[in-house]
């Protein structure tokens, strides 16, 4: 992968989704909250680690420019979650936001977008480091990059949408069985919690329902260990409690069995954390390492992107979550000399940017010159 590398003092703007959860668990995270702390995080002030965490950000975005005849979609939009509109992208010499260009109907590897029966559609390309590799890949990941709403005006093929027509389809898409989780994620921000709808095979679908049908998948199946599943059903139960002002330890129906699934995945991360503080490379399933620095980082990032949106907010200074948030800024700052794989980079800068933007506050960095 071909990219442009920038002076380290470039600085360029980002921003987070804040949503926080809830979750108590058979595990209790309190009293073990010391069992696995990196060592330096023992007399790190907040205000250190909130440096530590704008550093390593601010260098991830500026460290590289890519542009539209290198790069592909599945690049672009992975940083478009990390960053918004503030992600830059180099066309025909002309640098400009990767987000508004795409949404403007720019030409990219990938990004294949076509009228449907009810709205817009990005093409499946199942597997696939170019394309959508899942279903509703891109409407999950830009409904999450904090920039993007529901009346956002969208070109495809010369004529105008707006990005709802995008969830219009997913809807009407929909069926029993399917990944939902990117789908998931672009309802938590584009739906009412009351949505009712059916389906193009006829089902009857509810909120509820779509959560539920992703809360009874196996902890640790679908996407990237399933750490995708598990942050979408945590941002839509955040919301549900937000919104409804329900105890969340008497949910019920779908809801009860998502933050039941929240619940036991927080638990197994805790667990399986590693004596540096360092996310298991396992993630759900077992604790284990890698020597393999990229591994590493995509596991981390994949998780802590989780376990931000998953904890109560005071959970977060916690010494466990502070550890394996020190460890990835740590690996990443050792990837500085290295070009790793996208979807592992902007993962990671998006966890950062969210337990960043949760704990202390919102941040946009200042633009970076060019």
């Amino acid at each position: 992968m071909s990219m442009v590398v920038r002076p380290l003092h470039l600085w360029f703007a980002a921003f987070g989704l804040l949503i926080v959860v809830s979750a108590s668990g058979c595990l209790d995270r309190d009293s073990a909250a010391a069992a696995n702390v990196a060592p330096q995080s023992a007399k790190q002030t907040p205000d250190e680690l909130k440096t530590k965490i704008d550093d390593v950000v601010d260098y991830t975005l500026n460290a590289r420019l890519m542009n539209t005849r290198d790069q592909a979609a599945w690049q672009i939009v992975h940083g478009i979650e990390a960053y918004g509109r503030d992600l830059p992208l180099e066309h025909d010499g002309q640098v400009s936001s990767a987000l508004d260009y795409l949404l403007a109907d720019g030409v990219l590897k990938g990004w294949v977008m076509r009228p449907g029966d009810k709205g817009v559609f990005s093409l499946l390309e199942a597997g696939s480091k170019t394309g959508q590799g899942h279903p509703d890949q891109w409407l999950g990941y830009i409904s999450q990059c904090g920039d993007v709403k529901a009346d956002d005006v969208m070109i495809v093929g010369g004529k105008q949408y707006h990005v709802r027509d995008l969830m219009t389809e997913a809807q009407w898409e929909l069926y029993l069985g399917e990944e939902a989780s990117w789908t998931l994620m672009g309802a938590v921000m584009y739906l009412p919690l009351d949505a009712k709808w059916t389906s193009k095979d006829g089902t009857k679908w509810t909120f509820e329902r779509l959560v539920a049908m992703e809360a009874a998948n196996k902890l640790g199946t679908g996407g990237c260990f399933g750490t995708h599943r598990m942050y979408a059903l945590a941002i839509a139960v955040n919301r549900y409690v937000k919104e409804t002002g329900a105890d969340q330890r008497e949910l019920k129906g779908g809801w009860a069995a998502a933050n039941d699934r929240i619940t036991e995945a927080l638990d197994r991360v805790h667990e399986f954390q590693r004596p540096d503080g360092a996310f298991s490379t396992g993630v759900f399933e077992k604790s284990t390492e890698s020597p393999d620095l990229g591994t590493r980082i995509y596991a981390a990032g994949h998780t802590l992107e989780f376990v931000s949106v998953a904890l109560p907010s005071e959970e977060l200074s916690d010494a466990w979550v502070v550890a394996g948030v020190n460890r990835l800024c740590d690996e990443l700052n050792a990837a500085r000399e290295m070009e790793p794989d996208c979807g592992t980079l902007y993962h990671a800068a998006h966890s950062l940017r969210l337990y960043r933007d949760l704990r202390f506050g919102a941040r946009r960095p200042h633009l970076a010159a060019n």
